[in-house]
């Protein structure tokens, strides 16, 4: 290939003529912030996913805590979660003062192991723990039927992580498919808007859930906990201007604006999804037997490729060959509790053995519908080239 290639990024937003009109006429309008726009995007959403309510926020962590606070986590809540995520999928427990017990992933699909998971709650009393937060990592959905079924032994809520997985979904042991998200099986699911995921906003995120009184605590924690005119849960009224603070929330409202951005964006998800597959595919076939270790997905699963991770031998080496090929490839995760802060709450090196193997050798190379066959065959030339 002699051609000069443009830097390649591993992940990239596309912003569109149309995106670019949603937004004016936003601007043009006469709500920049909490206007009708927060709700249209709220139904497209939910329909989209397959849930029956969703609840636009600031972004994904805003979504992960205010989640925390509507299923009750207090600091005597003790929640489960992965050590393969971005950190506030942790953090969002620790927001509301619970502690944090981190579970080891699975080898083969980097997913949080629920056969770690029912270790750890076997290894407690019963009542010990109240919650999981698994996460569909890169977009590999989690087998939520398997979850429910332990939760509900145990009395476990389900918060979902579905950042890197809209549109992701499998089919269960009765062929009924389930999307990540759908409210089917996890009480909460959370997702991210961030300029590299499936739909970009800039900043924003959505709660979805099949759980009405979660739906209106999420609706009332994202907006300093206020209880506005025409809600029957008012314990007074003085008149029309009235609105009773109840319990202390926080300002996470998304913006009217950012929901127009992401409604135009919403109308090509399926589009978007289905070139993420595609490019998926040709990865898959080009490092089929090579020392290029990829995560196949199991049969009945639909990964939605927020990320396409490899591993390889000397992930340092290649990471830094890539960049001078001008190809930006990233790391995801540094494993959570090998953070310096869930250091200093007690977690140690060791703990997690398969998250800790899986971060020596991950590599996330570029993975976005736009990007062309011919920077993929580039990419691939040069992984191989290397390796």
């Amino acid at each position: 290939m002699g051609l000069k290639m443009n830097p390649i990024p591993y992940g990239k937003q596309h912003i569109t003529n149309e995106d670019i009109a949603a937004v004016i006429e936003t601007l043009k309008s006469s709500f920049l912030t909490s206007g009708p726009k927060v709700a249209e995007f709220e139904a497209a959403f939910a329909q989209y996913i397959g849930s029956k309510y969703a609840v636009a926020v600031a972004n994904g962590t805003a979504a992960l805590h205010i989640s925390c606070m509507a299923l009750g986590v207090n600091a005597s809540s003790k929640v489960i979660t992965s050590p393969i995520t971005f950190s506030a999928s942790a953090n969002c427990v620790r927001y509301c003062g619970g502690k944090v017990y981190f579970a080891d992933v699975d080898a083969d699909t980097v997913l949080i192991d629920i056969n770690k998971i029912r270790k750890l709650l076997e290894s407690h009393p019963i009542g010990t723990f109240q919650g999981i937060i698994p996460v569909d990592f890169a977009g590999y959905p989690i087998d939520m039927q398997a979850f429910r079924k332990l939760a509900d032994e145990y009395g476990l809520w389900i918060l979902e992580d579905a950042c890197h997985a809209p549109g992701g979904n499998f089919t269960d042991n009765e062929g009924v498919i389930h999307y990540c998200g759908d409210g089917s099986l996890a009480d909460l699911a959370i997702f991210s808007f961030h300029p590299v995921k499936h739909i970009a906003t800039g900043e924003g995120g959505m709660v979805t859930t099949n759980d009405e009184a979660l739906y209106k605590k999420l609706k009332q924690y994202r907006s300093h906990g206020m209880v506005y005119q025409g809600d029957s849960a008012l314990i007074e009224n003085h008149g029309g201007w009235y609105m009773e603070l109840q319990e202390l929330g926080y300002n996470y409202r998304m913006p009217d604006v950012l929901c127009n951005l992401g409604i135009s964006q919403l109308k090509r998800a399926n589009e978007g999804f289905n070139q993420r597959q595609a490019i998926a595919k040709r990865y898959d076939e080009a490092f089929a037997n090579t020392k290029v270790k990829t995560i196949i997905p199991k049969e009945k699963f639909s990964h939605a490729y927020h990320l396409y991770v490899i591993q390889v031998d000397d992930r340092k080496g290649l990471y830094d060959y890539l960049r001078t090929k001008q190809i930006f490839a990233q790391v995801h995760y540094v494993p959570v509790h090998l953070m310096p802060y869930y250091k200093g709450l007690g977690s140690k090196k060791g703990d997690c053995p398969n998250a800790e193997n899986y971060y020596e050798h991950c590599l996330s190379i570029p993975m976005y519908p736009t990007l062309t066959q011919e920077e993929q065959d580039f990419v691939i030339k040069e992984i191989l080239s290397f390796v």
